[in-house]
């Protein structure tokens, strides 16, 4: 069984992936699995599915590397971009949907009360204190779109707002959020 974790810079990961290495699969899950578990749970809301969610990140990760391109973002970006369009497209799916209709009376006061208790946790990420910094109508945009998973239109509609407007402060909010790291 192992006991540590391994890690490597984002450019020897990069390298191993490109490479079909053993090791970059390893540093890859090790380093970022609980991260991208939390973008996945936060959409889905159902543990054991993000689970299975999170395997097929890594396998499309795996799969599809050769298309990253570093000189158009950051290798973790990539990532959650996967991670969360893959977790989208299942809360949207009709069998997602017909399942949680589905449900029997004990699962459901089961799933309420693991939905009561299941939230991202910023801090593994790094970015609590950053979206603080947010004004209150970026942190909701930025909520709506990016951790449960709404469209653009959908956000829209949620807020009661111009759909413009949802992507000029969506916009604005990306580009606070990236001067924080310049």
């Amino acid at each position: 069984m192992k006991t540590r974790k391994i890690t490597l810079t984002e450019h020897d990961l990069v390298d191993a992936l490109r490479q079909k290495k053993k090791i970059g699969a390893e540093a890859l899950y090790d380093m970022y699995s609980a991260s991208l578990f939390g973008v996945i749970n936060r959409i889905i809301q159902h543990e054991e599915l993000s689970e299975d969610i999170l395997q097929e990140t890594f396998v499309k990760i795996w799969n599809s590397f050769p298309l990253f391109d570093s000189s158009k973002g950051r290798l973790f970006t990539w990532m959650v971009n996967i991670a969360r369009n893959l977790a989208i497209d299942k809360v949207r799916s009709k069998d997602f949907k017909n399942t949680a209709k589905n449900q029997d009376i004990e699962n459901t006061v089961n799933l309420i009360d693991e939905r009561q208790n299941t939230a991202l946790n910023p801090e593994t990420l790094g970015v609590k204190e950053l979206v603080g910094k947010l004004k209150p109508e970026q942190k909701s945009i930025l909520d709506l779109v990016y951790f449960r998973g709404y469209t653009h239109v959908e956000a829209a509609e949620e807020l009661d707002i111009p759909l413009g407007t949802v992507k000029t402060r969506l916009r604005s909010a990306i580009i606070t959020l990236r001067s924080f790291f310049n």
